[in-house]
């Protein structure tokens, strides 16, 4: 996964709140203006104009809430609905590039904006976070409602989070103004949610989703400053991610991974010990190299397998006991002039641990072990 700033906030939501965000598709833009029409059109074919604070916000968008922001006071701005008439010639002006804003009527305006919002292709906020957005409305804590709102905000598109900044921003300064028009920030929500937060189907239609729904505008409305502002603990979380860099030979250390077998007897055999640590052969010697040793054991499975050579450093005659098969409690006999060349796995005695009378390591035959008669030869 890549070090990225919704790669990093999805994993806050995912690890501190519980809220698992999928990746949002990236969606070819139609960079090509089509005209001069305003409503129905994507926010990308649209022309924008640039606020400092907020970034390109559709032109028809910023031209309409000045001219509200001006008469924010009117009795009922949202809530009460326009002519239609009037409202069909004004969208006809629009759509052929007039300005046509200049001395309308307030609520003719407002329903305006109600119904940009609406016609647009996609919702300003993509259906992808709705339940995610409703999930953290559904928190037990403010706080934490409060800071995974703010969260998921982030993680929309760039032309969405300008357009929606702009006029959350511009909905506030309304809700200022509730005790002339009449419009409290719970209101405007109520007003603005099947605009901005659209239910996909009726099974989102019930009243506890539609509430849900209402309190998410709302607390966007009361808090715009928050909107699309990466908190400081995250954006310290990234600093750390993105300056981290790992060890250059970390791939040099790596090993090969084994069978499940070789791996649990690594674990749970520490007496077992490994071909790569084994005594390099002497010149003279007429075994095999190292080489040639390791593919053939592991082939085998016989990584598990005791090394001889462990047996034949602590007890000068296990050679001698493999040859003989002394019975349990035979004393140990001399070291044969000859040592044992071959091994054969079927006639591989049990050993138990033990100390003599000078306190060294003894090993001891308890039996023989029985194999099947198949099994190979192997050169040591």
């Amino acid at each position: 996964m890549k070090v990225t700033d919704s790669n990093v906030i999805r994993f806050h939501l995912q690890v501190t709140y519980g809220i698992y965000v999928k990746g949002l598709g990236k969606k070819k833009e139609r960079l090509q203006i089509t005209g001069t029409k305003v409503f129905g059109v994507p926010l990308e074919n649209l022309h924008r104009q640039y606020i400092p604070e907020f970034g390109l916000v559709p032109c028809f968008l910023v031209n309409a809430c000045t001219f509200l922001l001006e008469r924010a006071g009117t009795v009922g701005l949202f809530r009460k609905p326009g002519s239609l008439p009037r409202i069909k010639a004004l969208r006809a002006k629009l759509n052929r590039g007039e300005g046509c804003l200049t001395a309308p009527f307030p609520s003719d305006v407002s329903t305006l904006i109600k119904q940009f919002c609406r016609e647009l292709p996609e919702p300003l906020f993509p259906s992808e976070l709705h339940a995610a957005l409703l999930k953290a409305q559904a928190l037990p804590s403010p706080q934490d409602r409060t800071s995974a709102l703010q969260l998921l905000s982030c993680l929309l598109p760039a032309r969405n989070a300008s357009c929606l900044h702009y006029l959350l921003d511009f909905l506030f300064k309304v809700s200022q103004r509730c005790s002339e028009n009449l419009m409290t920030s719970s209101n405007i929500a109520t007003v603005f949610a099947p605009c901005l937060l659209p239910p996909p189907n009726k099974a989102e239609m019930s009243e506890m989703r539609l509430e849900l729904r209402v309190l998410v505008l709302r607390t966007f409305i009361e808090s715009p400053h928050l909107f699309g502002v990466i908190p400081k603990t995250v954006m310290d979380s990234m600093d750390f991610l993105i300056n981290f860099h790992p060890l250059k030979d970390a791939k040099r250390c790596h090993r090969k991974r084994h069978g499940l077998k070789v791996a649990w007897s690594a674990k749970t055999m520490p007496w077992v010990q490994r071909t790569k640590d084994r005594p390099p052969a002497s010149e003279g010697s007429p075994e095999s190299t190292s080489a040639d040793r390791v593919p053939l054991r592991r082939s085998l499975g016989l990584e598990t397998f005791p090394n001889v050579l462990l047996f034949r450093t602590c007890v000068p005659c296990a050679a001698a006991l493999l040859e003989s098969h002394n019975p349990v409690g035979e004393e140990a006999c001399e070291t044969p002039q000859r040592p044992a060349r071959d091994l054969c796995l079927g006639n591989f005695l049990r050993f138990t641990s033990g100390q003599n009378a000078g306190g060294s390591p003894l090993f001891t035959g308890v039996g023989k072990r029985q194999l099947t008669p198949w099994r190979r030869r192997i050169s040591l």
